[in-house]
């Protein structure tokens, strides 16, 4: 019998195109008449994609297609940027389909999935009469305040430099009023606001949308789906938590000699610095970071990428030893050399699984969210750009699984960083968490010693304060948790 297929379309970049992945694996895994086939849409001249996608096994029901590259016209920013690389890929898109349902081996075209920055594809799911639902890669909570923001902009007339005016804002998918400067810059800037319109509007026409979330973590987020007037009708499907535990490409570095480093290191002692596949600094930072490593103290694992070229939308790449030595402060490898490493690329996942590692600075990316989550190691938060803010805002205060370094650091497409981060307030963001992860620990080991004995009774009564603060953890009612 043949399969139905369904076609994926992740946005370019390898954080987007990992989590579509282990999607389509599940959902393969789920109901074996299906086939996936994914279509890899690709920023020019980038290879960052490449390397997952060769690691990838051969599968009859995963199939994935890299698209034409399409070269593309100047523009004045990252929002046209990305639709004009869009509208240039639809042709092929449509070709790439056609030549899936007319093969002799491919069954009835059955929906297309759409990554959350790809909605225009959805006119191309309807050519061929198919329902179109979007894969949204970030949370619940995020989803809620871009249609409660394009309702401020397209039905009361509200624009971005309203908002400039306020200090914070009610949104109904979050507990807390929200900050105006934990928004996305799409919200803040004049420049962005057509494209977040397009783009909020875009998430409206699906027929549905996958969220690669959970409720248990975002149960208020979830409930403003069917409690709120204005999302109210607006179908949702949490899947997540969707991760991939395995390295996503190799780097100059061996991850093997990292976790062997992490094997001779005490429990929960190491603070795990990383950025993502796209956070890089300049010297001046880089040296306040490492000023901030040293005076704690603490140990370390810290991954150190090179930034790209200004102007340009390749990702950073790993920095060459003569390199790293000069970037850095003078004698600081020498100096940390018995309590850190300093290192390129690093195998995420695998690291914050490790029992040494006791605390995470982050972006707040959200695969690195749901990552920091899964293993149960506290972030401290340094946002970058996209929904980094938020994702830092809403482990801060509505989680409260977060200790703040930033909320408001911001990175500018094409631009710089709004401010210099201290290597002061850093080193406090170092100390914290770790200190986040011992209270972390300490709720989970409520009850590690209650015992029964067989034709025994209980070692002794575990009483109400206790159980009903496990109860409150574990539903994240007092902001703190555990998940393993």
């Amino acid at each position: 019998m043949k399969k139905a297929e369904v076609v994926f379309i992740p946005s370019p970049g390898v954080g987007h195109l990992v989590s579509t992945i282990e999607f389509a694996k599940l959902l393969i895994k789920r109901d074996n008449r299906l086939r996936v086939t994914v279509l890899v849409i690709k920023f020019p001249h980038t290879t960052e994609t490449d390397v997952y996608i060769k690691s990838l096994p051969n599968s009859d029901s995963l199939n994935v297609i890299n698209l034409p590259e399409c070269s593309l016209p100047p523009t004045s920013g990252p929002g046209p940027a990305m639709n004009a690389l869009l509208e240039a890929q639809k042709p092929n898109v449509k070709q790439a389909v056609s030549n899936l349902i007319t093969g002799e081996q491919h069954g009835q075209l059955a929906a297309f999935v759409v990554d959350m920055f790809c909605t225009n594809m959805i006119d191309i799911a309807k050519e061929f009469s198919v329902p179109a639902f979007v894969f949204f890669t970030s949370g619940v909570a995020f989803l809620g305040l871009n249609f409660h923001i394009h309702n401020l902009f397209e039905r009361d007339n509200v624009d971005s430099n309203q908002f400039l005016q306020l200090t914070e804002l009610a949104i109904p998918s979050f507990a807390n009023l929200v900050p105006t400067k934990s928004m996305p810059s799409a919200v803040l800037h004049k420049e962005y606001e057509s494209f977040f319109i397009s783009y909020a509007k875009g998430l409206k026409n699906a027929d549905g949308i996958i969220v690669n979330s959970f409720e248990e973590l975002e149960s208020h987020a979830v409930y403003s789906f069917s409690s709120h007037p204005d999302l109210v009708g607006l179908p949702i499907y949490p899947v997540g938590p969707i991760l991939n535990p395995e390295p996503k490409t190799k780097g100059t570095v061996d991850s093997d000699d990292i976790i062997n480093w992490l094997d001779d290191q005490p429990p929960s002692s190491v603070v795990f610095i990383c950025f993502g596949s796209r956070g890089s600094f300049d010297e001046d930072q880089v040296k306040e970071i490492a000023l901030a490593v040293e005076n704690s103290g603490a140990r370390f694992v810290w991954s150190l990428r090179k930034p790209p070229p200004k102007g340009t939308m390749i990702p950073p790449t790993d920095y060459p030893l003569s390199e790293l030595v000069s970037v850095l402060p003078e004698g600081f490898l020498d100096r940390t050399v018995e309590i850190g490493r300093v290192i390129g690329w690093a195998p995420q996942a695998q690291v914050l699984a490790h029992p040494a590692t006791g605390g995470f600075v982050s972006h707040c990316g959200w695969n690195s969210t749901l990552e920091s989550i899964y293993f149960g190691v506290p972030v401290a938060t340094w946002p970058l750009f996209a929904d980094q803010q938020l994702n830092a805002f809403e482990l801060v205060t509505e989680l409260k699984t977060a200790v703040e370094i930033a909320l408001d650091y911001r990175v500018e497409l094409f631009g710089g960083p709004n401010y210099l981060l201290t290597a002061d307030k850093i080193e406090r963001g170092i100390r914290n968490v770790l200190q986040k992860d011992g209270e972390l620990k300490t709720a989970v080991e409520i009850a590690l010693d209650y015992r029964v004995e067989l034709f025994g009774g209980p070692n002794y009564l575990l009483t109400a304060d206790k159980i009903e603060r496990g109860i409150r953890n574990v539903l994240q009612k007092d902001g703190e948790f555990c998940l393993h």
